[in-house]
Order: C-alpha cells, then structure tokens, then sequence
C-alpha cells in the first residue's frame, strides 16, 4: 500500500519547514501553484490580478462507472501584499452508471459560487517558513457526491505553508485543512451534514527555469456532522506534480493522485471507494494581468 512512503512523504515535508534555520527566502519564485492541490503561502500583490481556471476529474469508485468534473474559473485580486479576494464560480458535470448507491445519471451544470480570502501571516524572508491563512466560503446547487439538486453552505479554512529548501530550486509544502458544509438535496428529507479534514505534503524539484517536477502524498478523513463527530471514511492519495511557466504571464499546473490505501468506517475493504474516488487529477491554468 505504500503506506511508509506516504508517512516519509509527509514528514519530509514537514521537516523541511520546520528543521533547523535553513536558507528560507523570498526567491522570485512564486509557489503557489508549484505542487497539484498542495497550494504554496505566497499571493501576489497589487496592482497585479490574475485569472485562473481550474479543472478536477474525481474517477472511479467501487463498481460501475464513475466520472465527476468539478470546474471553477476565479478572478484573483490582491488588496495588499498580505491579503487577497478572489470570488469565483464553480461548474460541474457528472456520469455514473452501474455505481452501488448511486443512481445512473448524466448532468453537466453551473454549481454555484464562492469567495475566497487569503491573509498572508509571514512570508519565507521573515520567518524560516512562509504561512497563509486560507478561508473559502460557498453556496452550491449540486451535492458533489451524487450530482443531484441541492441548496447547500460550506466554510474551508485552511494553514498554507512552504519553504525554499534550495532557493530558487527546492520547494517543499504542507497544507493543513478544515472543511464543513450543510446542504439540502432534493428528493431526501432533512439537512446532511459533513465535514472532513485533509493533510498534504509535496516537494517541487526545478528541473530547468520554468519547469517544477514533484510529487504529493495526501490524507484525508471524512466525517458526518459539522465538527468531525463520527468518521465514515478515509482516503490516503500519491501522485506527481508538474508546473511550467507557459510564457511571462502564462503558467499551469497538473497532477494525478491515485488512492492508495483507506478504510470505510464498518467496511473491510483496502480502500474507501464510497466517500472518495480511485484517482483525482487536477489541471489549473492562470495568467497574470
């Protein structure tokens, strides 16, 4: 299962930021989007603005077919150095046929919508390591996990951190984050709740100017009820990560997580393949104007 790769994955991410004085800077590299879903500390200032459109495949579950698109395009607007607005809109498409608990099912929507906020804490010249506070706020129109109808809230907040292990050319970052949401799907009585927690840590190697190659382990747990109360799954992810500057303005990221290990609460099986998909892939594209 690849399971010590993983623990060594996230405790090299970890030690990098927080061993010894290191050589952390500010080094012309913006790390941001360096590693997949891993996100780095730093967001721009004015009076630059960048839009980016980001793209998620969720595939696979334990039986049938199952393919979910998960789209956003959002409009990035730093007020100052140290904080950042960026709303956006959020699309979705869904197929599944033959999935156990799913209906089949084909739907390609407007999902809804959301304003993030970034506060910029330190940055990697004061302190050995960079650390944003990230919070997203969202109204949806679909449950992400059947594709059916819903009216529902979600908060995420979460710990961006990173740090310039060899400036300029290794970049290692951990994310620690917080979601929960409420939501009413249509044609099921009552209010679900969920909330889940996520872990990730990747290293970005520069491999020639432009171009950063990594990889990325991530943990995620997911549970009922707003404040983690009971747990019902979790999901161990593994994959590689890509970034290349495109042109001045230009760049994008892509990464591959494949599930590698988890447990369904009550369930025996090796993976959780009911509250989390086989693989998920990520494309972003951004260009700074």
């Amino acid at each position: 299962m690849n399971r010590p790769f993983v623990r060594s994955t996230l405790l090299m991410a970890w030690v990098c930021l927080f061993a010894g004085p290191g050589a952390a800077s500010d080094h012309g590299v913006d790390t941001e989007h360096l590693f997949g879903f891993t996100e780095g500390s730093d967001i721009g200032a004015p009076p630059e603005k960048e839009l980016e459109s980001e793209t998620t495949a969720r595939l696979g579950k334990r039986g049938g077919s199952f393919r979910a698109v998960d789209s956003a395009l959002v409009l990035k607007v730093p007020l100052s150095d140290r904080f950042r607005l960026a709303p956006g809109l959020a699309f979705a498409g869904y197929r599944m046929r033959g999935v156990p608990g799913l209906d089949d099912r084909e739907v390609a929507a407007l999902a809804g919508g959301f304003v993030e906020t970034r506060a910029r804490l330190w940055t990697r010249a004061e302190a050995p390591f960079g650390l944003t506070l990230n919070t997203v706020v969202g109204a949806s129109r679909l449950d992400a996990a059947t594709g059916l109808g819903a009216r529902g809230l979600s908060i995420e907040a979460g710990l961006l951190m990173d740090r310039e292990i060899v400036p300029g050319d290794v970049v290692a970052g951990l994310n620690i984050v917080y979601a929960l949401g409420r939501s009413r799907i249509d044609g099921i009585a009552g209010d679900q709740q969920a909330s889940n927690l996520e872990i990730s840590g990747a290293l970005a190697k520069r491999i020639v100017p432009g171009l950063f190659l990594g990889m990325e382990a991530r943990y995620l747990r997911a549970y009922s009820g707003l404040g983690l109360d009971r747990f019902v799954g979790q999901a161990v992810y593994l994959g590689p990560t890509v970034y290349k500057e495109l042109t001045e303005e230009t760049w994008m990221s892509f990464t591959w997580g494949t599930q590698i290990s988890g447990s369904e609460a009550r369930a025996g099986e090796d993976r959780d393949l009911t509250n989390f998909d086989r693989h998920q892939v990520r494309l972003r594209v951004g260009t700074h104007f």
